[in-house]
């Protein structure tokens, strides 16, 4: 494998090669078949597009703002990735409902709970995902942003790509068990976004609950404890499966901005992520583009 003397690949081909002992069979074939509760809730997203921010909230909702964890996928486990990870996904957990991460799109994921479903603009999505690989599954600079998006982000297998979960999930939003949501509109109104998430998932909307899960939902907040947002549960058990060094940077916390992606991603890599979308989603929805998206969901809300 292409890397540097501490082990961390230099290449996309090593990077690529690396991913594939990430996840086991047999533990996805366990998240797959998981039968949940009519209260569970699953926190569905694509990579980076808010999971562990809505993680935190509604963690904080029905704990009351508990903090004693090391990690957050610890208590909010990540439901295809649970068995690799050493947690019981039937377990009873901290508080009720019960709670899931899961990347997984709608026709995969398990059916039978309710569902948070978050999109965030394509751009800051690719952005931030190779953001966050890069130190971690790749020595840091080794592979340039460009070639991290044509190789990666736009040539992932179809369906597990970023416009088919989008779309998935989109064609779902009127259901009464999802609450769809962006991004975009939970960074601009935290407290109304916690009141939402707490009416869907049964939370009494008492002031004081609503409160302190906003706060611990904040940046400021979230970035003071980044530590146990930082996916050390996921290095520690699956880095060496995956041929890796300890000791890789994951942190999730990084700035909190949107709009990113467009100022530093090109005129051709935007054209190309805007020209999947035309391909994927506008056939199925009329949709040419996110903002298109956001309005219409904008509209639907307020009609």
């Amino acid at each position: 494998m292409n890397a540097t003397a501490s082990g961390r690949p230099t290449t996309f081909e090593a990077y690529r090669e690396a991913g594939k002992g990430f996840a086991t069979q047999e533990g996805m074939a366990r998240g797959l078949a998981f039968r949940p509760r009519p209260s569970d809730v699953f926190i569905a997203t694509y990579a980076k597009a808010g999971t562990t921010w809505m993680q935190q909230i509604v963690h904080g909702l029905r704990t009351g703002g508990a903090m004693d964890f090391g990690e957050i996928t610890e208590v909010v486990p990540w439901i295809e990735l649970a068995a690799d990870l050493g947690l019981d996904a039937e377990a009873e957990q901290a508080a009720d409902p019960r709670a899931f991460k899961t990347h997984l799109d709608w026709h995969e994921v398990p059916k039978g709970g309710r569902y948070i479903a978050i999109i965030r603009h394509t751009y800051d999505v690719a952005l931030s995902l190779y953001r966050f690989m890069d130190g971690w599954f790749f020595e840091s600079g080794s592979i340039a942003l460009e070639e991290f998006v044509r190789e990666e982000f736009l040539k992932r297998d179809s369906g597990e790509d970023y416009w088919h979960h989008v779309l998935s999930w989109w064609q779902q939003r009127e259901r009464d068990d999802v609450l769809f949501l962006t991004y975009e509109e939970v960074k601009a109104d935290l407290p109304g976004t916690v009141r939402q998430v707490a009416a869907f998932i049964g939370i009494a909307a008492e002031p004081s609950r609503l409160d302190i899960a906003t706060r611990q939902a904040s940046f400021d907040f979230m970035k003071l404890h980044a530590g146990q947002f930082d996916d050390n549960l996921v290095r520690r058990m699956r880095d060496a499966a995956c041929g890796l060094p300890m000791g890789g940077e994951s942190n999730k916390v990084s700035s909190g901005a949107s709009g990113r992606g467009r100022q530093e991603l090109n005129d051709e890599l935007r054209g190309l992520l805007d020209a999947a979308w035309l391909d994927v989603i506008t056939p199925a929805t009329g949709l040419r583009s996110y903002e298109e998206m956001q309005a219409a969901l904008a509209a639907g809300k307020t009609a």
